[in-house]
């Protein structure tokens, strides 16, 4: 399994923007899917956007179009680019892995995840 380890959370004001960003570990990053999901308190943990292992894309429509997910594999990372962040989107957020290369929206079919990152967006 890859170690993965998130970073770039924190409070900003609504209409503003972060970059989470996600570093594994481990060989094989180029194959594998990796996927962002976020968690709110009492609620259970949500997709959010996930990149398969030739670079295919997807959203939920609650992020689509201020969400976007990319990857380097030459440095064993993804990222998540949010703009317009709004309230509701305030969560723990996590990036998890499926080693097959399929990106999926299910969180229970990633193996890998991180520790997670805190989004706080304020009104």
């Amino acid at each position: 399994q890859l170690q993965l380890v998130e970073s770039g959370g924190g409070l900003v004001q609504a209409g503003g923007s972060l970059r989470l960003s996600c570093v594994a570990s481990g060989r094989m990053f180029n194959r594998v899917a990796m996927g962002w999901f976020r968690q709110a308190p009492g609620k259970e943990r949500e997709f959010v956007a996930t990149i398969d292992w030739v670079g295919n894309t997807n959203y939920p429509d609650s992020v689509k179009g201020r969400f976007t997910i990319s990857r380097d594999n030459s440095v064993n990372t993804v990222w998540l680019q949010m703009n317009n962040l709004k309230p509701e989107d305030t969560a723990v957020y996590y990036c998890g892995a499926r080693s097959d290369g399929r990106a999926f929206s299910l969180p229970s079919t990633y193996a890998s995840w991180g520790q997670g990152t805190q989004v706080t967006v304020s009104s």
